[in-house]
């Protein structure tokens, strides 16, 4: 059973509502995307219990699902740890992204209207002051809205699923919204909507494209994000 009491000064809490064992998933996905567990640490089952203030069953349940989605490995005789990541994948993932991002924006060219367009201009403008102003967290926020909006103007729930499946693992590979610090993606950005408002499926499509350039590496920590646990 989950521990009694308030839990100590300082411990994370699991906030979300819904089942135990998907919260205690969703917490321990998150603290690994977010690098605030490293590539390669040991994931030892009564220290993470501790700190989402549950008992280990639904974090050994949670650790057995991150190893089957390539998260965690089982080392037999030694426990978990949070895999590490190669540059080949790195690399793949960052390739596979640009597919599903460009197909977003050519399918968005079929389908946008004028307040659609008028939209992404904004998120544009707004990206580009941002850089201006060298607010690189609005920046990487407005980056991030960008190419939401788009995929969802594409109309198509699969590819959307499958791109916030990829984006997720992005964010453990590499720095979230990294390019967005730099005005030329605006730029760029602005070609990709004019082509969407213009209609044009291909230009969009190889627009979008060119915009797939490697990002920096993430950091290797990130502060832990305060979760709640049930009451």
């Amino acid at each position: 059973m989950p521990p009694s009491g308030p839990p100590p000064a300082g411990r994370p809490r699991l906030e979300r509502p819904g089942p135990l064992r998907e919260r205690v998933y969703e917490a321990l996905l998150e603290l690994i995307t977010t690098r605030a567990l490293r590539p390669g640490e040991h994931l030892v089952e009564n220290e993470l219990a501790d700190r989402l203030g549950v008992s280990r069953q639904p974090v050994r349940e949670a650790l057995q699902r991150l190893n089957a989605e390539g998260w965690v490995e089982l080392r037999p005789a030694q426990g978990a740890y949070v895999r590490l990541p190669t540059e080949e994948e790195a690399g793949q993932l960052l390739a596979v992204r640009a597919l599903l991002r460009s197909e977003a924006a050519g399918l968005a060219a079929t389908r946008a209207r004028p307040a659609d367009v008028e939209a992404l201009t904004g998120i544009c403008g707004q990206g580009g002051s941002a850089v201006a102003a060298d607010d690189l967290d609005r920046a990487g926020t407005l980056d991030a809205l960008f190419h939401a909006k788009v995929m969802d103007l594409a109309g198509n729930a699969v590819l959307a699923g499958l791109a916030a499946q990829i984006d997720r693992r992005a964010r453990w590979y590499h720095a979230p919204g990294s390019r967005a610090r730099d005005g030329r993606t605006w730029s760029g950005y602005r070609d990709v909507t004019a082509a969407i408002a213009a209609g044009d499926q291909p230009l969009a499509t190889r627009l979008t494209r060119e915009q797939a350039e490697p990002e920096q590496p993430a950091p290797t920590t990130h502060p832990v994000r305060p979760v709640r646990r049930d009451t």
